[in-house]
């Protein structure tokens, strides 16, 4: 069996094997690529209830960003679209991010700077069954600066707390 794994080895990495799946063969030999990673996928914040109910209904009832999408509809109207993309970036999630909002209408689990805007994209963390490993649990307060930065603070006198309601 090992001389035949050498052999089929042997032809693919000269390029002389004429079998038209080269890539079952390279599986076979266990030559071939590790499937590619997945990138990061939003699933939005109820999908984290399930398993974190105290912390889903503390922020859902008293985290401003549980509802940040309300006052983003409320202006638009009277906002650009560039002025309108800026508002997306900090009060929906995963924003211009693969798999994070797009709009109201096709990602409305994701409208509102839920859970995974501190803690990162879940899908890989609930697919696990929660795995601690597959999502940010330590948090700093650098990192709230992306939306929370000197002049948005002075502009909007809103300043970030690290838990903001939530935990």
């Amino acid at each position: 069996m090992a001389r035949w794994r050498l052999c089929i080895a042997a032809l693919l990495a000269t390029g002389l094997c004429v079998c038209p799946a080269p890539s079952l063969l390279a599986q076979q030999t266990g030559d071939a690529a590790p499937p590619a990673a997945k990138p990061p996928a939003y699933v939005g914040s109820k999908a984290c209830q399930g398993c974190h109910a105290t912390e889903y209904e503390s922020f859902s009832r008293y985290s401003k960003k549980a509802h940040s999408s309300q006052s983003v509809k409320i202006m638009a109207p009277k906002l650009s679209p560039e002025e309108l993309r800026g508002c997306f970036a900090c009060h929906t999630t995963g924003y211009g991010q693969p798999g994070g909002f797009v709009s109201f209408e096709q990602t409305p689990e994701l409208a509102n700077a839920g859970c995974e805007v501190c803690h990162g994209p879940g899908a890989a963390h609930v697919d696990s069954g929660g795995d601690p490993a597959l999502i940010k649990t330590k948090l700093a307060m650098s990192e709230c600066e992306r939306c929370h930065s000197a002049e948005r603070v002075r502009t909007f006198n809103f300043k970030p707390m690290l838990f903001a309601g939530a935990h």
